[in-house]
């Protein structure tokens, strides 16, 4: 006992009044060292950008622009003759380079496979989302101009702007990540930055079964749907998966199709041969130019296209999917945003009314009734994990109704100690309408496909 209280005694050291004047010491030596840093960094990006055309850059390949840069940047430091640790001279040269070449602060966290979403609040709090969940980062600018300098570097590669008349833009990086920018005045607490990422990995329908996001039933299921060309909605919230399981439903239409894609942001990464892309374009300076999804639903109708494949439908251009759906066009896919198959639905009805066409409500249900064939429901579970909720099928109407029925579902049974969500994949027992066309298709659907034995246990 008295060896552990004179211990304590030697790790106290100095009364409390001391030691507080030695805690206050050591932050402003820390502050200091800071500043000094900073100072340095300044210093040697003002020198590089005098001695350095950078508008040269632009035409070398990444890694030999990187090169030149470091070089510089090396030669910069000698002549300022700061004593530096290895550590912190490789530091100043990387953040220096990041600056120039990259998204400054954020360069790190581009770089790390784990980071599916970036935002910043401000040009003090960074956040990052890691497997479904938001975490704090130490990530921090040196002030809103420089926050604003690096949203400004990003939309401009694009050719966007982003200024006090244009607040509000939406870009994508070389990497395909999509990035949505918001600045004052309507960002009341400073420039706010998003960045969806989407990694080098890209996830087929296997590493979604491994994943636990749905079971081998089920995807075997979707690979029937999919080359029996029956149409297909993905439905889900914000960050559910959506755009993950298009890339792989589409992954099992044939390669000798030919397949359009309509996007706002071009996020889809088809394997086929045979693929047209197509996305859309925001205004210029001007007000002018503008290209609307509506437009280009419209145009890839004159493009022959065995499969349209609509990124996110959100507005207008679902009346032109639903009839090109119903006439001619089976096999599409497209993703919506709602919180259930039933929402989703609803959701298209809304849309249709947003197309200015005076539709009678029974005539839109039985447009969608007789166009959308499967829904698939995904959602991001409070864990994190991603699952398939419900795979439903549109089987016609009934009245006023559009009827549907549920083939499999994810029924949760409670959460763990440790905050995991258990719960159990299973069949409904319901075999599905389109069995006929499925099998017309050369999958035999056999009974066990959709009885209750069938359910899956996964934590």
């Amino acid at each position: 006992m008295k060896l552990v209280e004179r211990i304590s005694s030697n790790t106290a050291g100095a009364p409390a009044p001391q030691r507080t004047m030695l805690g206050t010491q050591k932050s402003r030596v820390k502050d200091s060292l800071v500043d000094s840093s900073r100072e340095l960094k300044q210093t040697v990006q003002k020198r590089l950008l005098e001695t350095m055309d950078v508008t040269k850059l632009d035409g070398l390949e990444p890694a030999v622009a990187s090169e030149k840069v470091t070089a510089a940047i090396s030669t910069l430091l000698d002549e300022q003759g700061r004593v530096l640790t290895g550590t912190d001279r490789a530091r100043l040269i990387d953040e220096i380079k990041n600056e120039l070449l990259g998204v400054g602060p954020l360069e790190p966290l581009l770089r790390d496979d784990r980071v599916t979403d970036i935002l910043v609040n401000g040009h003090r709090h960074v956040y990052v989302e890691r497997e479904g969940k938001l975490y704090p980062t130490n990530v921090t600018f040196e002030d809103d101009h420089h926050l604003l300098t690096i949203i400004e570097r990003i939309v401009s590669q694009v050719g966007r702007r982003v200024d006090e008349s244009s607040p509000m833009v939406d870009a994508r990086l070389p990497d395909g990540s999509r990035v949505n920018a918001i600045i004052p005045p309507l960002a009341i607490d400073g420039p706010a930055l998003s960045i969806r990422r989407f990694g080098a990995h890209r996830y087929n329908i296997m590493d979604l079964v491994k994943k636990g996001s749905l079971t081998q039933t089920m995807a075997s299921f979707l690979d029937a749907i999919v080359r029996a060309r029956l149409n297909i909605i993905v439905a889900g919230g914000t960050g559910s998966g959506k755009t993950t399981m298009l890339n792989c439903l589409s992954a099992f239409i044939p390669d000798n199709e030919r397949i359009v894609t309509i996007e706002d942001s071009a996020e889809l990464c088809l394997q086929q041969p045979h693929v047209v892309r197509l996305e859309t374009r925001t205004a210029n300076v001007e007000g002018k130019g503008e290209v609307t999804q509506r437009e280009l639903v419209k145009n890839c109708l004159r493009m022959r296209p065995d499969r349209i494949v609509v990124g996110e439908v959100r507005g207008a251009e679902v009346l032109d999917m639903l009839q090109a759906m119903s006439t001619g066009h089976d096999g599409s896919i497209s993703t919506i945003h709602a919180n259930s198959a039933r929402e989703s639905l609803s959701r298209l009805e809304m849309m249709m009314l947003l197309s200015g066409i005076s539709i009678p409500q029974r005539a839109m249900r039985q447009q969608i009734a007789s166009a959308v064939n499967i829904i698939v429901h995904v959602s991001r579970l409070s864990d994190g994990t991603r699952k398939v909720m419900k795979i439903s099928e549109v089987t016609g109407m009934e009245g006023e109704v559009i009827m549907m029925q549920d083939l499999y579902e994810y029924v949760r049974t409670g959460v763990n100690f440790s905050g995991k969500v258990q719960g159990t994949f299973r069949p409904t027992g319901i075999r599905s309408a389109y069995a006929p066309q499925i099998e017309a298709a050369g999958f035999k659907l056999e009974t066990k496909l959709f009885q209750d034995s069938e359910a899956e246990q996964w934590s």
